[in-house]
């Protein structure tokens, strides 16, 4: 039945309203959302009840191109140099070596359970390689759990820039099962072009991005939005058709764009989060609407069993594997093997094959679905309880939501910092003039346990309070450490307590 466009568009805002608004069910069970979205896409379905019918696998691959395209810009612009550096040689060798192990298990094991010839058994271990950040913050988000040490690091680091490699080894193989199996010599050569180059297009991207941001001056703050998708979209096409890997070189701008100084980074980053958002409902739910259940049956068992062998072994050996020479404990291993989960990327990716009309797509799509829907049910529920056993969770602070905001624009060198009062600071139960503010700071509010103040010269500091501070750099740095000096302990406990003696 053909739908009008004002139909499709109707259908379109109604799944996605749902799914926002059912994702809070997710929260309080701890389980990803995108997991929810793929229940809504397959009710609304021809076999469940909203008996929408679509199997338009073309368009599900090109929305499915951008919406990769923005989900990765966004994960670089939350990838903060600073947390990551400590990290980065652990983190790649995931990200690359870790997928590539991975990859090849998941393969060697789909090629004796579902009887696929032995290179489609190796593009369906490629699909489902990387794991999805989005799915796992969110979790820890919604579970209250915080990881210890450098454990969250590595994991953002990893599970933000893992996806073009397996992109460029779904790719890869895809071009190796097109030639007759010609041509696997050529992919090391090529991971070196596609990879090194889109590291250089996308800091030349972000650096760009940066450049205009800070200097064109536009008329209207919401144009601003526009420009950054514009740009995004132009250079991950040009890319493309350059032969450089597009995805790696906007996860890369992103990155270099946050860790720069711009004008509008809350609403830019905001509205990236967003629509990253945006993209990942959207897939789940189309792929829910391209599942059909009644397929699914003659390959469930080894959908199941290839999901076990990605999640008890594949992923567990690939950490191991590539960790086995540095500093992580037995226990830290153990837990990067766990939070592998699937996301948005193996349902676009599963789409590939399918589109090319690879002998056994059809079959590779339908296990995947049972990968993806297996990792969400299982990993997805398990992370806190499996951090809390290997005792490599520390208390979640959650961060505080203040009443005032600042946004960076053209002519002011500041931004709105947090400035912790020590509870042994010398300034201590002072006045606020008293502690002598530097030049190029100024204290806007004190957040004192639920309490927020707005002080003048005569509000009196108490250790432990929060001070949201509008400062330069240097004035920053200056606070800070002037904060820091101890008041000097009583005569009395000094000596040991000599009067009570």
């Amino acid at each position: 039945m053909a739908h009008s466009a004002e139909a499709l568009f109707l259908i379109a805002s109604i799944l996605v309203f749902i799914s926002v608004i059912a994702s809070r069910a997710t929260d309080r069970l701890g389980l990803p959302a995108l997991l929810l979205f793929l229940g809504i896409g397959m009710l609304a379905g021809s076999e469940g009840p909203g008996g929408i019918h679509f199997d338009n696998v073309s368009a599900a691959k090109s929305l499915g191109i951008i919406a990769l395209a923005v989900i990765l810009f966004y994960g670089g612009m939350d990838t903060k140099w600073k947390h990551v550096k400590p990290v980065l040689g652990s983190g790649i060798l995931l990200a690359t070596l870790g997928v590539l192990f991975t990859a090849v298990i998941t393969g060697a094991a789909a090629f004796f359970i579902a009887g696929l010839p032995l290179a489609q058994s190796m593009l369906l271990g490629a699909v489902v390689s990387s794991t999805d950040a989005a799915a796992v913050f969110s979790i820890l988000r919604s579970r209250g759990v915080n990881l210890k040490d450098n454990m969250r690091s590595v994991l953002e680091l990893e599970s933000g820039s893992n996806d073009p490699m397996a992109i460029f080894l779904t790719l890869g193989i895809m071009g190796i099962i097109g030639a007759g199996g010609a041509g696997m010599a050529a992919l090391v050569p090529k991971f070196f072009w596609e990879m090194g180059s889109a590291i250089i297009a996308g800091y030349l991207l972000g650096k760009i991005l940066v450049f205009l941001i800070n200097k064109i001056n536009l008329e209207f703050d919401g144009l601003y939005p526009v420009l950054t998708m514009s740009l995004l979209i132009m250079f991950f096409s040009l890319a493309l058709k350059a032969g450089i890997n597009g995805y790696l070189c906007v996860y890369a701008a992103g990155i270099v764009m946050c860790n720069s100084d711009f004008i509008h980074r809350k609403n830019l980053t905001r509205f990236h989060e967003g629509m990253a958002w945006l993209a990942q409902i959207g897939m789940f739910l189309m792929f829910g609407l391209l599942v059909f259940p009644s397929a699914l049956g003659p390959v469930a068992v080894e959908g199941l069993l290839v999901a076990a062998a990605l999640i008890f072994i594949a992923r567990p050996a690939a950490t191991f594997i590539c960790l086995a020479f540095t500093k992580y404990t037995f226990k830290e291993k153990l837990l990067l093997s766990w939070v592998g989960l699937k996301g948005a990327v193996p349902i676009i990716l599963a789409l590939f094959p399918l589109m090319a009309g690879i002998e056994g797509g059809q079959k590779i799509f339908n296990i995947v679905f049972f990968v993806v829907l297996v990792s969400a049910l299982l990993q997805g529920s398990t992370i806190p309880l499996v951090s809390k056993l290997l005792g490599l969770e520390e208390k979640n602070v959650v961060k505080k939501r203040y009443p005032i905001e600042f946004e960076a624009t053209a002519g002011i060198d500041a931004d709105l910092n947090e400035v912790f009062v020590p509870y042994e600071s010398e300034y201590v139960g002072k006045r606020l003039f008293e502690i002598g503010i530097p030049k190029g700071s100024l204290v806007t509010l004190v957040s004192r346990g639920e309490q927020f103040i707005i002080p003048d010269g005569g509000t009196v500091i108490e250790g432990g309070d929060v001070m949201l501070v509008m400062a330069e750099k240097q004035a920053l740095k200056e606070l800070e450490k002037k904060l820091a000096v101890q008041r000097e302990k009583k005569h009395d406990e000094k000596d040991g307590g000599d009067e009570a003696v």
